[in-house]
């Protein structure tokens, strides 16, 4: 999820968007009165804090709220630990989500079930795994949109848009920045980080187990949104067809099949030279940076990436990130950070004038778009993992046609791409891992007392990542 529409002067950037919800409130409440509720043995009552959002816009206040329940057999409610301020927090902060309503803002949290509904603790059948092994004490992270995990949306992998979907933190779903959040068809929806055989990964079991007890929860906190973001624009990137041709030293659409190339045309070791632009360093904006070096030095292609923000401050954050990142991580290729004329002077000196062959727009908003579209070349790809909003697109379909422009847009399904995630975060301890170090994403994490502050000087970028903890 990405910040919102501004000029391009770099605003915080992050993942998902309150997006189409799919139910209405009056329906919702409707079914729910009518649902039994399920065993909410040792649930939490009386009242809570909570960090809230106010109409119309740039109002946010802590407040005493009542405790979530449980409203449906498959609801967790789940202790929060530890919840962080996004970027995309910012579209509803400045009135720019076409809200109205007052919520609990934030999709990002940690913590420990505390009560679960009726719908586990017996063998779940064809439902998903953790209707029979969640249990109340185990730590969950979230993703920041729920998901059913059983309809043909989540089991192809595209959770972000299930139909059971809601985001947290919207009107229709309290967020978790509060000491409580009520997570609906959490077995779908939760990792169970008590359990991780619960989910795939590259490394072994054992391996998986040991590598899980050495990570803090700050840094786990991390694969509720913006990480698995950054390594969903990489991922979309380097296996995009328009990629291809590059990756495989095979012009297109030979590059697809076994037939061998002909004779009179042969492709350059410069052509294989994989050529990005990243465009908003933000927190996703950086993971994607490292996801992507991590991808490319592991499969050994020849790289040249340009990273852009106007923003100083985030500039030298990334170019911190990058010194740190040992050569595992970022062989064979080179790593530019730039401001947005350098950019353009750069890419086009480095391309001989073609163009990038992808674009990864982290940012979600039209200035930033154009900016992407002005650097990637003909036959290349534009991945926007920003949240763009109803300003339209800020070309046409003639200046799309004319470049053979590929457009991959939206929000990332979050729990699919928890594996990934979670292998890269291990890896890359050195820069997940810290708080407050020029090379650490985490800036900084304080009570909700900062809230008011956080969020002003966040919507600023005065300040990077935030954590709060509801319990200080």
């Amino acid at each position: 999820m990405s910040s919102p529409p501004a000029p391009f002067t770099a605003s915080p950037s992050a993942s998902g968007s309150p997006g189409a919800l799919l139910t209405e409130v009056a329906e919702v409440q409707e079914a729910l009165s009518s649902t039994r509720l399920g065993d909410a043995s040792g649930q939490p009552t009386g009242t809570q804090r909570a960090i809230r959002w106010h109409p119309p816009a740039y109002d946010i206040r802590v407040e005493d709220i009542d405790v979530p329940r449980i409203l449906h057999p498959d609801d967790a409610i789940v202790k929060v630990k530890l919840a962080a301020l996004c970027g995309s927090d910012l579209h509803i902060y400045r009135g720019n989500g076409g809200v109205k309503d007052v919520h609990t803002c934030g999709h990002e949290f940690i913590g420990e079930v505390v009560a679960l509904g009726s719908s586990y603790g017996s063998q779940a059948g064809d439902r998903p795994a953790l209707y029979s092994s969640l249990k109340i004490g185990h730590k969950v992270v979230s993703p920041f949109t729920v998901n059913c995990g059983e309809c043909s949306v989540c089991r192809l992998g595209y959770t972000a848009r299930c139909p059971e979907g809601a985001l947290f933190g919207s009107p229709l779903l309290d967020g978790g920045q509060a000491q409580y959040v009520r997570v609906p068809k959490a077995g779908g929806t939760l990792f169970d980080l008590s359990d991780s055989s619960t989910w795939s990964s590259s490394m072994a079991p054992e391996e998986r187990q040991t590598a899980l007890s050495k990570l803090s929860d700050r840094s786990l906190l991390m694969l509720a949104d913006i990480l698995p973001t950054g390594v969903f624009a990489a991922v979309q990137a380097i296996n995009h067809p328009k990629v291809q041709p590059v990756l495989t030293g095979k012009p297109w659409p030979l590059c697809f099949s076994s037939v061998p190339e002909s004779n009179n045309l042969s492709i350059l070791d410069e052509d294989k030279v994989f050529t990005a632009g990243i465009v908003g360093l933000g927190p996703v904006g950086v993971c994607a940076a490292i996801s992507l070096l991590d991808t490319l030095s592991t499969r050994k292609v020849p790289f040249h990436i340009i990273a852009v923000d106007p923003n100083g401050s985030r500039r030298t954050k990334m170019k911190a990130v990058y010194d740190a990142i040992d050569v595992s991580g970022k062989a064979g290729g080179t790593f530019e950070v730039l401001a947005i004329d350098e950019a353009k002077a750069r890419a086009n000196e480095v391309t001989k004038g073609v163009g990038c062959t992808a674009v990864l727009e982290v940012v979600g908003n039209s200035s930033a778009l154009d900016f992407s579209y002005t650097l990637v070349r003909a036959f290349g790809v534009i991945v926007s993992v920003g949240v763009h909003g109803e300003p339209p697109l800020p070309f046409n379909g003639r200046q799309a046609y004319n470049k053979n422009v590929s457009l991959d847009f939206g929000r990332c399904p979050a729990r699919a791409m928890f594996p990934p995630a979670f292998d890269l975060l291990v890896k890359r301890q050195d820069i997940f891992g810290q708080v407050g170090e020029p090379a650490s994403l985490i800036d900084r994490i304080v009570d909700f007392d900062q809230a008011v502050e956080s969020y002003s000087s966040f919507d600023k970028g005065e300040i990077g990542k935030v954590i709060f903890d509801p319990w200080k």
